[in-house]
């Protein structure tokens, strides 16, 4: 079996399993979106859902997060990894939003990763998720798991980026990075599956009897 044969049957199970998909980050608007995926790098969605539903209702706009100031950015955040970074990230590219993109979070990839705290994971789902626009951001789950389904050699998140939207139908990719992530959580996680258990797994490795080791991002 070729990786083409092996993307054919991910996508159906997935499909199959995942009909309709929901967006796991809570937000209010692309703006907050763009926080929201700042804040759940090393920390879950439900922390950041936890966290956020106390600050959205009242700052949800970058002119908010300024007159804030880094400090009480700090406070409101402090429940989450790394909250001192992410807030001097979030008060910058607010103040970056409103001087050089008229307040509004800009559109294209270069000019999301212009952003502090931005890079082309984050850029990828606000383009995907915010604003519509074929993309697979690839976080280091999808890039294990692309490797357990053998889709791809592992050898950077770069690589299985580009591997993944060679064997999938463009049209499919905003759907297809969150049913991935919705799979692996539930089926195919990285301390039970290994690589032997889950649907997906046995159905595009009949023949694996040992736990698959995967190269990390």
């Amino acid at each position: 079996m070729n990786e083409i044969q092996r993307a054919k049957i991910v996508f159906k199970i997935l499909n199959k399993t995942y009909p309709s998909i929901y967006v796991p980050l809570k937000s209010r608007n692309v703006f907050t979106l763009l926080i929201s995926v700042l804040l759940s790098a090393q920390c879950t969605d439900v922390n950041v859902n936890n966290v956020t539903k106390d600050i959205y209702p009242k700052f949800y706009k970058p002119k908010h997060f300024v007159k804030l100031g880094r400090k009480k950015i700090e406070k409101l955040i402090k429940r989450i990894g790394i909250f001192r970074i992410k807030a001097k990230s979030i008060y910058n590219l607010s103040k970056i939003i409103i001087e050089k993109h008229n307040g509004k979070v800009p559109k294209t990839f270069e000019e999301l990763e212009d952003l502090p705290g931005v890079g082309h994971k984050t850029a990828s789902v606000v383009m995907s998720q915010g604003f519509g626009y074929p993309a697979f951001p690839i976080d280091t789950h999808i890039h294990r798991l692309a490797q357990r389904w053998g889709l791809t050699s592992g050898k950077s998140v770069v690589q299985t980026e580009e591997d993944l939207k060679r064997l999938f139908p463009k049209k499919s990719w905003n759907k297809l990075h969150l049913q991935i992530i919705y799979y692996g959580r539930e089926y195919c996680k990285a301390r039970e599956c290994y690589g032997v258990t889950c649907k997906i797994c046995t159905s595009c490795y009949p023949k694996r009897k040992k736990p698959i080791k995967t190269k990390k991002a």
